[in-house]
């Protein structure tokens, strides 16, 4: 089995739309949620969003090729040439068919959805754009991920609604380790503010309407963001050989359903994951330094995670650095994973714990450290990033200290 690293790192999210950007903001603890202000917000219940601001995609492409980018596909696209770029690797060069592009999102083009759907329902428009389908697929991002940079190895989405990022990262990491593919180009991508997609999530009845406090007394749910981050993974072998920068290392990854309710999460389930990334990795939970939570900032989730995490570290686990990032980025539903994984790469780097930003006090039902607030200077060794879905999807990573 070949020992995998990550050798790029591509962000376009709401705190930063670049790793340096986004490394910034997640150390100093800045939220990037705010007013809702790149659609109207008439009619809208949920007025706050964590936004990808001033993104210009004339900036990015050309003219003629944005008839074929879904907004989440322009992310995507910006994250995997930083990525890319920082790894040196060149594809066009025979390893192109040796690499594996896998991408997850959890609902893909939805703002060309909603557009069209408000064309046709709304506006009586008889004839659409002969590119809608192309635009809106949910593959759309890693094919054109894999047609910009020559990827003719296996590619495609991962779609686990907020495990998406988490599943293709893992799939992307196994598939290196078994030598299937020398390397992967791997992350996820959304972009959900659109008027319908909003609404969608309005009748769930889970949206904050102030922000969102993870693991906090007095939270009131989730806030949606948006953004991509991409890895690029290749073996440690082919990494030291030709002397790349190793920016960590993935040792593990772990998977399950709770096969219970469509929406509620199950501790179980949660935990069972974890256990078996652990395994997977060839560690013990007090190997474990850090954790970047799912974290919504639901009551459910929250306290199911909590809960999760007792069962799988017992007394170690009031001693774990905890934190959730949506605090910082929002939940970004299928990137979510791979924005998380960012943050925790960059946070190892940078010897520090990211906050969970807008705590206000403890809940006795969140009995462990979120590390409130502010970020905190520790040195991570190995760390875990948990991802659990909608539909009972749970997916864990973890996630050792480059060397």
């Amino acid at each position: 089995m070949n020992r995998v690293v990550v050798t790029g790192l591509g962000v376009c999210a709401a705190p930063g739309k670049s790793a340096a950007e986004f490394a910034a903001s997640i150390k100093s603890g800045r939220s990037a949620i705010g007013p809702i202000t790149i659609i109207p917000s008439e009619g809208l219940i949920t007025k706050i969003g964590a936004q990808v601001l001033d993104f210009d995609p004339a900036a990015h492409f050309a003219e003629n090729k944005l008839a074929l980018y879904d907004r989440c596909t322009q992310f995507a696209l910006v994250a995997a040439r930083e990525a890319i770029a920082q790894s040196g690797l060149q594809f066009r060069d025979g390893l192109g068919a040796r690499t594996a592009a896998i991408i997850g999102s959890g609902v893909g083009g939805q703002s060309t959805l909603d557009d069209n759907y408000l064309r046709v329902y709304g506006q009586g428009a008889k004839r659409l754009h002969p590119f809608t389908i192309p635009k809106l697929m949910i593959n759309a991002p890693c094919s054109h991920i894999t047609m910009e940079h020559g990827i003719t190895g296996p590619s495609f989405v991962v779609a686990s609604a907020c495990s998406s990022a988490n599943h293709a990262i893992g799939v992307a990491f196994q598939m290196v380790r078994a030598g299937m593919a020398e390397a992967a180009v791997t992350g996820g991508t959304e972009a959900v503010f659109t008027f319908g997609t909003i609404k969608g999530w309005e009748a769930l009845r889970v949206m904050a309407p102030d922000t969102c406090r993870p693991f906090s007394a007095g939270r009131k749910g989730m806030v949606l963001g948006e953004g991509a981050a991409v890895l690029v993974l290749e073996t440690r072998e082919r990494a030291l050989a030709r002397g790349a920068a190793i920016l960590a290392e993935i040792i593990g990854f772990g998977a399950t359903s709770d096969a219970g309710d469509i929406v509620l999460p199950a501790a179980e389930g949660a935990a069972g994951a974890m256990s078996a990334c652990l395994k997977d990795a060839g560690i013990a939970p007090d190997s474990v330094d850090y954790i970047n939570a799912h974290g919504t900032g639901t009551t459910a989730n929250d306290v199911t995670e909590t809960k999760a995490i007792h069962m799988v570290f017992g007394e170690r686990a009031k001693s774990l650095a905890i934190s959730s990032t949506k605090s910082l980025h929002g939940h970004t539903l299928g990137a979510a994973g791979a924005i998380e994984a960012a943050a925790t790469i960059i946070a190892m780097r940078g010897g520090f714990i990211p906050p969970t930003a807008n705590f206000l006090a403890p809940d006795p039902q969140c009995d462990l450290d979120y590390v409130p607030n502010e970020a905190r200077s520790r040195q991570i060794g190995v760390a875990l990033s948990n991802s659990f879905a909608f539909g009972g999807h749970n997916a864990s990573i973890a996630i050792r200290r480059g060397e």
